[in-house]
This record gives structure tokens, sequence and C-alpha cells, in this order.
């Protein structure tokens, strides 16, 4: 694109020696050093000025190219202004528009009579998945058998694509990749040769192109002699921002614009080259004084901006110590390249700059704590929330948490849409499962009419979870309490009409057998009258979806028929003008629709009538984000969240680089494929791998890029958790010089009005003044009478409404309870904790620290049973045949839980060849016995690790215990699980296996993590006297009058700090109820028994 007309002209800005330097550089080659801040872009405007008015070239004879279109558009806007006239023949542009209009200018005509199909990273993907496909049934390529198995997958899809994509980024071709397998006996590139070959030919006929190839395409037309000497007396001066994200075909294009001498300015920082992974190579930079020499023949010289406006003195020096462990290349003249690693801090627009560095006990913590600390910076120090934004170091695992943490604190978030995939948008996921579920509608209708079984290939109709998420979702518009009527509504109905013929259905497959067929709607009770309404006009816009299909018309109309069928595209229309995180949500899903729209029309165009299950799968198979070419503008006033990648040449007041973990960031494992892309070197020869000082450095250039973001304010953070859990912070920290103190736990309050609320209940409840009481009771009816908090209004507190029912209990009436040690523990610390975990099926997935305790107990039974020898290298050997089951984030952790479990188990083989006394009853000992529980009864079932006879013929029960915190000596008199099996054994359940009635001689724990001098730390409860209770007996009866009662309150203790059920927990500051309401309008429990 040309820069645009204005009227009026920009002054000239005042330029450092340095920069003027730049500029009245006479001609020729030149390499400029500029890192972050040192005014690179400013520096550029003035040089494509300078030649315009002052050495006499025409606009039309300068070309400017960069990366992105944002850039590239803000080049044309800056030139444009200094210019102050109509400028149409200044060309700045990314590299890929350039190279596209000069395909379209120099290729045949006939070829380009309509202008190709450009295709992004995951369509060019998915097209290479449908040629892999095609290619396995007609066999003409021969995949290795190494290769065989994945050729169905999109994983090999993406490889091949990296593979092309840099075969054609060296300069090569498809014979030269055969070339270089056969030299090289790598029977894979071979046959992506071959397939290469193929796939153009089937993209020619397409009239399709992938970058790469586009970028190949325009070397080769820039190369003929006849076309080079047409475009170098068109072109007088080119200009290259961003010159370290060039790749090998790049560079090859450039020597055909400008080589021999001609005027070229190349701006580049090695410091800042981030984008290996996707071909770019700093060596195009480091051998440019070399590859462009000048008329005379001599290198290319070079020159250094030296002075950086970005940040003062304090940022400056973290970024010096960040950068200076990076080696310093010998292709650059030294002075020069000594001279841009130290500017100057020159007058900085927020003085020195501060930097810190936090670390949290989770991630959880880390989320909610930098959601905290923006809401701070913005209301105490009136930072524009536009004006930060949190980095981190990868988008798909990183994004989406903060996301949903920090708008749930309040803070307005903007992510880019085409950091996450398109399958991943909200509102996209919303419309696709309607499709899917019209294309199931359909393929049951035609095979009702052909009366034909489902096939092998048919798609599965939806799982529950997504017909609810459809029916919640902004299409529909019902609440969860809404599905869970209609649900009931549906299964009371089927209970009664079918009653003595068949077992009752799901309500899970009622719903989702309603959806697809709205007659199962009609004739409900009338309190679910409302709700079946706005599933039928679902139902029903599923069913014309269905018609659609039918009629074969393009996947683009069927589209459009679900979109424009319910008010959803005006209530985001509304939406969108709006203002604050409405409006930001809004154009996010209108963005993605837009998006999934040209998806559509795309298939279309290059497959009429491909059906709907190949359009399905093409959105599915897209597991990337689209290119950035095509990245959206930033909306409204918001904090950015993006990946440090996306952050390169942006700036922001306030900067936090989130999630610097180690083994993450750096990541310094070699990302081997299964294709050797990263082997395929220049000329098809093997470069050496890279060590892991070279994988290193890659990883502390995006963290320098991230850390030189911030003009005020840097911010990084980490998670410093349990040893096992693997969250270590990265030794990139340290070279910032901050002192990192203590792991900071999850914030007390929230800095918002949901956080006051909160502060303002607590303080009445707890205070004996009946004055301030009052004057706190006003202060929250002030809020409540504001509209902004409605968790303020009394009526909205937990416990204030009658507690919800059933009619089915949580156990059978008339049947005793089953218990288990752990679950009396559980509902004596927290009865909500068990609940949710038991009942709900909340429970969260196995850990590390879990399976390490599993294998040590399976162990130490195996020892009692005399299948293992109770010796230290028998036992590890042991250990070490298993220990590779479990699943640790980082290498280092295993190794270090593996040496734990190892002395975990020498601390136990001391405690069992101790002489306690006592005989060895049995391991791993099953029970289940019924026992009084009050004025009820409790059947008790479990496992005793270890049981042993003492002296008097009593049972010992003996619990292993393998985690870090032993009990104290109070908790162990009291403790649950030791008491029930105290009980159990009163009650018999050991008398079969010892052969005779035994009492209980008692309970202990043996902490084999906590170590004494003597060995393990042994804890022991006592048998009680004669006819005297157990307190287990007491905590029986408790345990089971709650569940009889359903009074399910959640308590506060030491239990909450490692429970999982925290973030929805009405006794905890950052709980949040599940009514679905936004921003501050969550309720907020208080007190011990909050309910």
């Amino acid at each position: 694109m040309r820069a645009t007309a204005h009227t009026g002209r920009a002054p000239a800005p005042v330029l450092d020696a340095h920069q003027q330097v730049v500029v009245d550089h006479p001609g020729g080659p030149l390499l400029v050093l500029a890192g972050p801040g040192t005014g690179k872009t400013t520096t550029l405007v003035e040089s494509v000025v300078e030649r315009i008015e002052r050495r006499g070239l025409a606009p039309s004879e300068v070309l400017v190219l960069t990366f992105s279109r944002k850039a590239a558009e803000e080049l044309r806007t800056r030139i444009g202004a200094r210019l102050g006239r109509t400028t149409t023949g200044v060309l700045a542009s990314t590299f890929h528009a350039f190279c596209f209009a000069l395909v379209r200018r120099f290729d045949d005509p006939e070829l380009y009579a309509d202008p190709p199909t450009l295709l992004s990273a995951p369509e060019h993907d998915v097209r290479l998945r449908e040629l892999l496909q095609g290619g396995r049934e007609t066999g003409r390529v021969e995949w290795p058998a190494s290769v065989r198995p994945a050729l169905a997958t999109r994983g090999l899809a993406a490889e091949l694509r990296g593979l092309i994509g840099r075969a054609r980024s060296l300069g090569l071709d498809p014979a030269d990749l055969v070339d270089a397998g056969l030299r090289h006996d790598r029977a894979e590139w071979v046959a992506a040769g071959q397939f290469f070959a193929e796939s153009l030919e089937v993209l020619d006929q397409q009239h399709q192109l992938d970058y790469a190839e586009l970028v190949h395409r325009a070397t080769i037309v820039a190369s003929d002699p006849v076309n080079r000497a047409v475009l170098r007396r068109e072109l007088g001066f080119v200009a290259v921002d961003e010159y370290q994200d060039t790749d090998p075909a790049q560079v090859a294009l450039l020597q055909a614009l400008a080589g021999d001498g001609r005027d070229l300015l190349v701006v580049g920082d090695p410091d800042q080259s981030i984008y290996a992974f996707r071909g770019a190579d700093v060596r195009g930079l480091l051998r440019f004084p070399a590859q462009f020499r000048t008329r005379s023949g001599q290198p290319a010289p070079s020159a250094a901006l030296r002075s950086t406006r970005r940040f003062g003195s304090t940022l400056l020096a973290a970024s010096r110590s960040v950068v200076r462990p990076l080696p310093v290349p010998g292709s650059l003249d030294h002075d020069t390249f000594l001279r841009f690693r130290e500017p100057a801090s020159v007058a900085p627009p927020y003085g020195d700059g501060r930097i810190e560095v936090r670390t949290f006990t989770s991630p959880a913590a880390e989320a909610e704590h930098i959601a905290l600390l923006l809401r701070r910076a913005h209301l105490e120090e009136e930072v524009a929330w536009s004006q930060m934004a949190v980095l981190v170091r990868s988008g798909v695992q990183s994004i989406p948490r903060l996301q949903r943490a920090l708008s749930a604190a309040g803070v307005p978030v903007e992510v880019a849409g085409d950091e996450v995939p398109l399958r991943a948008q909200p509102a996209v996921q919303t419309l696709l499962r309607v499709l899917r579920m019209a294309e199931s509608v359909a393929a049951g209708r035609s095979r009702q009419a052909d009366h034909r079984p489902p096939t092998s290939d048919h798609r599965p109709p939806l799982a529950p979870a997504d017909v609810e998420a459809l029916l919640t979702s902004p299409l529909a518009g019902l609440g969860p309490a809404a599905v869970r009527r209609l649900s009931r509504a549906l299964r009371d109905r089927d209970r009664t009409e079918h009653e003595g013929r068949r077992p009752p259905l799901a309500s899970a497959q009622l719903l989702a057998a309603a959806v697809t067929d709205p007659d199962m709607l009609a004739g409900l009770p009338r309190d679910a009258h409302g709700d079946a309404q706005r599933a039928y006009r679902i139902a029903s816009l599923v069913g014309r979806a269905a018609d659609r299909l039918a009629a074969d018309v393009p996947v683009e109309d069927v589209l459009w028929e679900v979109w424009d069928g319910t008010d959803w595209p005006r209530r985001l229309q509304r939406s969108s003008e709006a203002a604050g995180a409405t409006s930001r949500a809004a154009h996010r899903d209108l963005d993605a629709v837009v998006e999934l729209f040209a998806l559509a029309a795309r298939a279309e165009q290059r497959h009429r009538h491909r059906g709907l299950g190949a359009f399905l799968d093409e959105v599915d198979a897209q597991q990337i984000p689209a290119d950035t070419l095509a990245e959206q503008g930033v909306r409204g006033d918001a904090v950015r969240l993006l990946t440090a990648h996306r952050s390169k040449g942006l700036e922001w007041r306030v900067v936090v680089v989130a999630g610097v973990q180690e083994g993450s960031w750096p990541s310094v494992r070699r990302r081997g494929t299964l294709l050797g892309t990263d082997l395929l070197g220049p000329d098809g020869e093997l470069p050496a791998l890279p060590s892991v000082s070279e994988l290193l450095t890659e990883e502390r250039r995006l963290f320098y890029v991230a850390v030189t973001r911030a003009q005020q304010r840097l911010v990084v953070t980490a998670v410093r958790g349990a040893r096992e859990a693997g969250e270590q912070p990265s030794r990139f920290l340290a070279d910032l010089g901050v002192d990192v103190g203590e792991p900071e736990p999850r914030p007390r309050r929230p800095l918002s009005l949901r956080g006051l609320l909160s502060e303002l209940r607590s303080r009445a409840e707890d205070t004996d003044d009946p004055e301030l009481r009052v004057a706190l009771a006003r202060r929250i009816a002030r809020l409540a009478g504001s509209g902004a908090v409605p968790a303020a209004e009394p009526t909205r507190w937990w416990g204030v409404a009658e507690p919800s029912g059933t009619d089915v209990p949580v156990r059978p009436a008339g049947e005793p309870v089953a218990l288990s040690g752990s679950a009396v523990d559980t509902l004596e610390k927290c009865p909500l904790k068990w609940f949710l975990s038991r009942e709900a099926g909340g429970e969260q997935q196995s850990t590390s620290a879990q399976g390490f305790g599993s294998i040590v107990h399976a162990l130490a039974a195996a020892v009692l049973d005399g299948e293992v020898p109770a010796h230290a290298d028998a036992l590890l050997s042991e250990l070490d045949r298993v220990w590779g089951e479990l699943q640790f984030p980082v290498s280092w952790a295993s190794a270090a839980e593996r040496a734990e479990a190892g002395k975990a188990l020498d601390r136990f083989i001391a405690w069992h060849a101790a002489d306690r006394g006592r005989t060895p009853l049995g391991a791993e000992v099953g029970f289940e016995v019924e026992v009084p529980a009050g004025a009820d009864s409790a059947v008790l079932r479990g496992s005793m690790d270890r049981v042993e006879l003492d002296g008097d013929n009593r049972a010992v029960v003996v619990d292993l215990k393998t985690g870090k915190n032993a009990a104290s000596a109070a908790d162990v008199e009291q403790h649950a699980q030791l008491g029930v099996y105290q009980v159990a054994v009163r009650a018999g359940a050991l008398d079969e296996l010892a052969g005779r009635p035994v009492e209980s001689g008692g309970a202990e724990l043996v902490q084999l993590r906590a170590a004494l001098k003597s060995g393990a730390k042994v804890q022991h409860q006592p048998a009680p006297g004669d006819d005297q209770p157990l307190p287990a007996d007491a905590q029986l009866a408790r345990a089971v009058v709650t569940i009889r009662d359903e009074s399910f309150v959640a308590r506060t203790g030491p239990i909450c700090g490692h429970c999982d059920f925290r973030s929805c927990c009405p006794a905890q500051a950052d709980g949040r109820t599940l009514l679905g309401e936004p921003d501050d309008a969550h309720g907020t429990g208080t007190g011990p028994d909050a309910p």
C-alpha cells in the first residue's frame, strides 16, 4: 500500500548525533544496530524524507519493508505526515504484500488474472492433511515405515509444513530435498520431497499459495536479469525494518532488489532475534556487511543508535544485565557493536523507573496478585488500562487462564483474536455446536429414509456437556438453573410415561434428544414452560439448518441460517456499541464470527460443495492461531494480554512478565521432529544440532524482549511451589538484580467492590461495637442501593435463602451410612469439601505426590508379604522399575522426589527391622464392618496399611504417612482416621484375620518423610480404657448426622490452604458464587461456618 495524502506537515523531530549519522549516510548499503526505544522508526522515516526532499528521489523510487501490517501502516502514516503532501508513490509494505504484488506483476498474466488464495498456516495444515490422505489411498509417495503410522495425524501435517517452509526459505526445490535425503540417508526427506512436488502441482491447480512459496516465487521473479534491471531502475532507495527477522529467501530477494552496492538501509537488533521457529535467521543480519558490499567491494559499514528514550536508568540497567551473557558476534564491527550494547538513557518519560520480582505459592495466587497490582496501578497511580500489559511465554498455556482471572477481578483485558485458534473462540464454539447438531439430525433423517444403520464414519452426537453449553450460551440464553429445571421436567415426564415398561433415561440423554426433536419440549409443566420455549427455538434452529443441509446448499449458507436465526447478532451489535468489558467481549465474538464466515467462504471457493463434515474437520484441525498478518486492532481502554513474541515493537507504562518458570522459560529441550526439519541446512547439508547454550541464547533473547517493553514499571512473576510440583522460578530472574522475597499466598481480599463488600460484612460480623456495626451496615446498604454490587443485597447472601433440597437423599434412608476413615476426617474439617469431592465428582486428578505415596505403600506391603526382601538394594530396584510411571512437569523434580522416596524407604526399613515387641498380622488389610453412630449406624470400609499384635495380643493399626507435614501431638489424639481404625477393630473387623476376637491396642502414624535420629517419626494414638469411648465415636456420629441432614457447610482451617475448591467456597474472600453474575455480583461468605 502507498502512503496517503496529508494536509499540513508534521514538524521534523530533533535527532541525536547517532540518528543524524544514519540520515546523512551518503548512499550504499548501511547496517544500523538499534536497541529498544532508540528511535529506529524515527530514524528510518527521516532517512526516507532525506532521500525525497534533499536528494531528489521521487516517492515512487522508495521502498520500505517490514514484518507486520501494523508496522507498515505506522510507517506510511508517519512518512506521509512528515512530507505533508500526497505521497502515493511511497511504498511501505510487509514483505509478503510486496511479494504478492511482485508475482502478480511479472508472472504469467493469465495465471494471475484472478489473485491466488494465500493460505494461512492453519489452512495450509488442513490442505496438507487432505493431500496426505489422498496419497495414502493412491500410494504415490512411498513413506518410510517410521513415518507411516503418523500419516493421518495433524502433527505430521504441521511438520511437513515446517519442512517445506524451511526448504523454500533456503531456496531449495523438491528435487533438492529428495537429493538431500539420498545423500544423508534420510528416507523421510526423499518422501517429503516427492510429496512437496505433488503438493505444488495440486495447489497450483487450485490457485493457492502459502507464504513461504510466495516469497520463493517472488525471489525467482526478481532474480530474473530482465526483471531485476527493471526493478533496480525503479527503486532508488530500499529500507528494511527488523532485519534480524529475515530468512535466507528474503535476503536473496533483497540481493536482487538492492544488491551490488545500491542504496540499502537495514535496521535491526540481533539481541531481539526471536523468530527462529518461523525460519528467521539472525545470521542474515550478522553477515550483512559481507553479503551487501559497497560498489568498491568493501564490507558494508555499520552504525549504532545509542540513546534509549523508552525507560530510565533502573530499567536500563536490568535490561543490560539480561542481555550481557549473549555472545558478541565476530562478524560485525566490534566497536560499533559494543556501542550498540551500551546505550544511554536520555530524557525518559517516567524517570528512572522501577522493577519488581515477585513469586507466589501457586498459579492461582500469581494470577490474582497480577490482577490486584493492575487495579492498584489504575486506581492509585492513575495508569490507563491501555498503558498496561501482561506478557507470557506461551499463549496457549497461559493466556486463557490469565484472561479468566483478570476478567473475574474486574480488570478489562484485551486478547488479540489471532492469539488463540479460531476453534477455541467462544462464539465460534457455539455456532459449531449447532452445526454439528444439524449434521447429526440431517444424517439421521437420511438413514431413516433409506433404512440404513449408522456408518463407521458417522460423526457422534454432541456430548451432554456440549448440549448444556449450547443451551447456556448467548444463542439460547438459558441459565444453569433453567437447564436443571428443564432436565428435571423431562426426566419426570419420562418416568411417568414409561413407568414399569423401561428404566427412565438419564436427564442429560433426554436433554440432548429434546434439542434435536422440538416435539419433546411440548406439554411440560408450567414452571418449565419459559425454559422449554427457549430450548424450542434452538431445536427449531437446528432443524432449519438440517433442512438446508439436506438441500445441499453451501456451508456458508447453512452457517448464515444459524447465525441469523436468533436475536444474538443484534444483541452483540448493541453490546459492541457500549463501553467496558461488555463491548470488548462483543467485539471479540464478532471478529471470530467474521473469520469463521471467511473460512467457510474460502473453503467453498477451493472445493465446491465439500459438505459440512469436511468444513467442521477443517476448523477442528486448526490447532494453531492464524498468521499475524491478519492481526486485528486493539479496541478500547483495556490491559493487553499477549505473548512475548507478539509484544516486540510495542511499549507500555506498566508491564507484567508472568509465568517465568524454570523448564518453560527458558525451555532448553531440543525440539526434535519426526521429519528432522531442524537438521536441514543450506544446500541441503546437515548443520550442527543446536547446543543447550544456543537454545538458552534464543530463550534469553525472548526474555530480553519482554523486559524491555516497560517504560515506567516492570514486574516479573513466577511460582515457587512445593518441590514435587516442579514449579520453580526461572534462572533469568537472578539476572534482573532484584531481591526476590518469600512466595506470596493468594491475596486476602480482591481490590474490587466485591472485596470491599466482603471486608464490610466481615468487620460487621466480628465487631462488638454496636455503633460501628450500624455504620458498617449503612455502608453495605449504600452499596446495595447503588445497584453496582448486586451481592450487597441481603437476600442474595449465603445462608439467608432456604437451603436447597432434593427428593432423593444423599444416602438412602433406613440403610447404614457408608464411611471411610478419610471421609470422616474430611467431614469433620469441612463438610462442603467432602460433598464437592465425593458426591459432586469434583475431586482432582491424582498428583505426583499421591503417586509417590502409592508406590511407597505398595513396596511396604510387599516387604511384609515376603514378595520383596527388606533390604535397601531390593527395594530401590523395585522403586526404579516403577518410578517412570509417575508424571512430573520437569525432570529435576522427578530426580528430587526419587531421592526423597529412597530416603522414605530407608526409614521404613529401619522402622520395620526395629524390635517393637509386636508381631505382624497383615498388610493392606481390607475391612468392612457395621458400627453404631450415635442414634444411627454406619458401615466402615477401608484398608489398614499394617496391623501388628502387641504383647497382650491386642491389634495395633499402623498408618504409613508419606506427606511432608507431620500432625501435632494434639491432632494425633483426635485423629479421625486412626480413631475409625480403632472403632473398626473394636467392632470385630480383624477377628477373622486373627482367628479370634481381638481388642484394639491403639493406632499410630509412621511419618516416613519426617526424620528423627532414630529413624521415622512415630506418633501413637492410645487405646481407650475399659468402657471408655473413643473420640472417633463422636466424630462418626457427627459425620452421619451431617450426611443425613445434608448440611454441607464450609469451615475454614488449615485444610483451606490446599483445598481444590477454594475459588468457589463461600467461606473464602476469593470465593465466588456459581450464579453466573458478572464482575462484582458475587456473593461472599464470612465466618468459620459460612453456609
